[in-house]
């Protein structure tokens, strides 16, 4: 049997990031009955790295992990509620804080301003190397180091599709609404579009017909890539969602869209092994 780490957690009540609103009354709220959540650090590259966890309280594991990817926001209370559903599910679910390093998120009052001074800072170099750190620390946490899975939301999604074609250790990944291309720079120098023939990992992506920052034609050339590519993956696109369809706590929540996805993403990661 192995023996995890010891682990100190600290729960606390993070807010939204100021940059998001209004705040909707479809925001959904999970408890912690049958699960051990909190926050806690990583070491990482010299550093340590905030993160959250969630993981059953009941058995001793290995658990199957879920490394959750934020929004642009960071992990506020929205990531850190789906880590606790994927927790609920029988998984180690884990949410590091990945623009540590350049700043902290929740301090910006508006969208652009956070995205200029904040989100463009952050290599995408950086961002693979701590999900890495996050994915071996959360083996020694007693998770299982051959049922390793990714999800993640917007700027996340986009992180998704890169890590599945990084760790060769992925079982499987599911991207919401990930952008599929953008501007070429240093700390962004490929876009999903460009590692679709590298992927080593199945990738569900779930998207919105109605998202006008990602269009149809651009969710039709990333198929055309992927099929290509002749790689494990599937694109599913909601008529009559738009983009964040699954942050429920934001206005663009579409309910039926997301209930779908959230269904779709648990068969996905069970097909392909992170069950």
């Amino acid at each position: 049997m192995k023996v995890a780490e010891p682990l100190e957690l600290r729960h606390t009540d993070r807010a939204m990031t100021r940059a998001v609103t209004p705040h909707a009354e479809s925001t959904i709220l999970t408890d912690s009955q049958g699960i051990i959540a909190g926050e806690t650090t990583i070491p990482s590259q010299g550093e340590q790295l905030p993160a959250y966890l969630a993981k059953p309280v009941s058995g001793d594991g290995p658990y199957l992990i879920i490394l959750v990817v934020q929004e642009i926001f960071g992990v506020h209370q929205h990531i850190q509620d789906v880590c606790r559903r994927l927790a609920k599910q029988g998984y180690l679910a884990i949410a590091p804080e990945l623009y540590f390093r350049q700043g902290d998120p929740h301090q910006y009052d508006d969208i652009p301003t956070l995205l200029s001074e904040l989100v463009s800072k952050v290599p995408d170099a950086q961002v693979l190397l701590d999900l890495d750190r996050a994915t071996n620390w959360a083996v020694r946490q007693g998770g299982d180091a051959n049922k390793i899975g990714i999800t993640g939301f917007c700027w996340g999604g986009r992180i998704s599709w890169l890590y599945a074609a990084h760790n060769p250790q992925l079982k499987a990944a599911v991207a919401w609404y990930g952008k599929f291309s953008g501007n070429k720079t240093l700390t962004t120098p490929k876009h999903p579009m460009d590692i679709a023939a590298d992927l080593s990992a199945p990738v569900l992506g779930l998207y919105g017909a109605e998202d006008g920052s990602i269009p149809l034609d651009q969710v039709e050339l990333m198929r055309q890539a992927l099929r290509a590519a002749n790689a494990t993956a599937e694109i599913v696109v909601y008529p009559e969602a738009g983009h964040a369809f699954h942050a429920d706590y934001r206005p663009s929540y579409h309910q039926a869209s997301a209930q779908d996805g959230w269904q779709r993403m648990l068969a996905w990661f069970a097909q392909y092994g992170v069950k």
